[in-house]
């Protein structure tokens, strides 16, 4: 006899469940991430890496740095490619003098640079004899240690088309062979306290010896800390000049913080072992 208990033919067999794509797995997830980049980008902090000698002796080319996002509120150029998604300026806050901000340069507002604050709305800023005067006030300059950085392949001797390097009347012999680089270096402190470090190659009379600025409503003056290396609001925008003249508080995109990188540029991508020995270590960490 067939101990086999009876099967009810109306019960339909349990669902189960289709596997998902791997495929629609995989593009949700990189969906996800790039939205979390973007916001993490946009508002919170992105990284930046220095393309010119503009500021030095702070930053030398071949440094990559964080920058804050929320410190002057927000715009259309906090976002990549300056989406236009954000109307004017939120949550906004003035920097102060002496910070130093990435930000898009006028008047094409397409390319990042990177200055330091040196005059808020209202205020007047004026060059004399290679001497900063803010607000009719001569800011103290002291002559410190001279700067000294050996020539690589991220900072070259200017001349045979090389633009942004050593001027050869700074260069001198180093150790084994090498070459250094010699800069007169000076120390300002800003009526707020704030002490940086600028470079003084000697006298420049479109530079050294300017009209008197006042940054209007809604602007800030930059200057690079290279200061005779560095195209910054002293000067005309284009045409006129190579300049930005006054930035709109608009332009700002976030706040210098750290250095998480450096290197001389002597690395070779097929060999590893010369990404640690170009590495300039000593300058990762460093705050502004």
């Amino acid at each position: 006899m067939d101990d086999t208990a009876p099967t009810d033919s109306g019960t339909k067999p349990a669902h189960t469940p289709k596997p998902r794509s791997e495929w629609r797995d995989t593009l949700s997830f990189l969906v996800k991430l790039a939205i979390l980049v973007f916001v993490v980008r946009s508002f919170i902090f992105a990284p930046f890496s220095i393309p010119s000698g503009s500021m030095l002796p702070r930053l030398l080319v071949g440094d990559y740095l964080f920058i804050t996002k929320w410190n002057y509120g927000y715009s259309k150029h906090s976002l990549p490619w300056s989406l236009p998604l954000i109307p004017g300026r939120i949550f906004a806050e003035d920097p102060t003098r002496g910070d130093v901000v990435v930000f898009k340069a006028p008047p094409g507002n397409d390319t990042d640079w990177i200055k330091r604050v040196i005059g808020l709305p209202g205020d007047t800023v004026q060059m004399r004899g290679g001497q900063l005067i803010l607000n009719g006030q001569a800011i103290p300059k002291q002559r410190i240690a001279d700067f000294v950085l050996p020539i690589s392949p991220n900072f070259p001797v200017e001349g045979m088309g090389v633009q942004g390097g050593c001027n050869p009347d700074f260069v001198e012999p180093g150790p084994n062979g090498t070459q250094l680089c010699r800069i007169p270096r000076f120390r300002e402190t800003l009526p707020n306290g704030k002490s940086y470090e600028v470079l003084d190659e000697g006298y420049r009379s479109d530079a050294d010896d300017t009209e008197l600025f006042t940054v209007p409503a809604g602007h800030v003056f930059l200057m690079g800390d290279n200061r005779d290396d560095s195209a910054d609001s002293r000067f005309p925008q284009p045409p006129e000049g190579q300049g930005i003249r006054f930035v709109p508080m608009a332009n700002l995109q976030g706040k210098a913080v750290v250095s998480f990188w450096s290197t001389d540029g002597g690395a070779q991508w097929l060999l590893p072992w010369t990404w640690f020995s170009a590495a300039r270590w000593s300058r990762i960490g460093e705050g502004f």
